[in-house]
């Protein structure tokens, strides 16, 4: 299993939106609008790192009023 959170900036007004939209989407496990520098961060889980990046580029950056994500997964050192 990989986890990852990913850190994503909005278009002003859209955080709230955005957060509930992606919290619905299989595979995130929380879904927070915050303030500073990102509006949204989501912790989301997959088989693995392929099945990660097919959940943020097709399902999580498809959702409307997101501009830009940043994927960091977790490590265990």
């Amino acid at each position: 299993m990989v986890q990852a959170y990913i850190l994503i900036q909005t278009e002003v007004g859209k955080a709230a939106a955005v957060a509930r939209e992606i919290s619905g989407i299989p595979g995130v496990t929380r879904a927070e609008d915050v303030t500073g520098p990102y509006d949204v961060i989501v912790r989301a889980e997959a088989n693995n790192v392929d099945e990660l990046g097919k959940l943020v580029v097709a399902q999580i950056q498809a959702v409307e009023g997101i501009t830009r994500t940043l994927t960091c997964p977790i490590v265990h050192i």
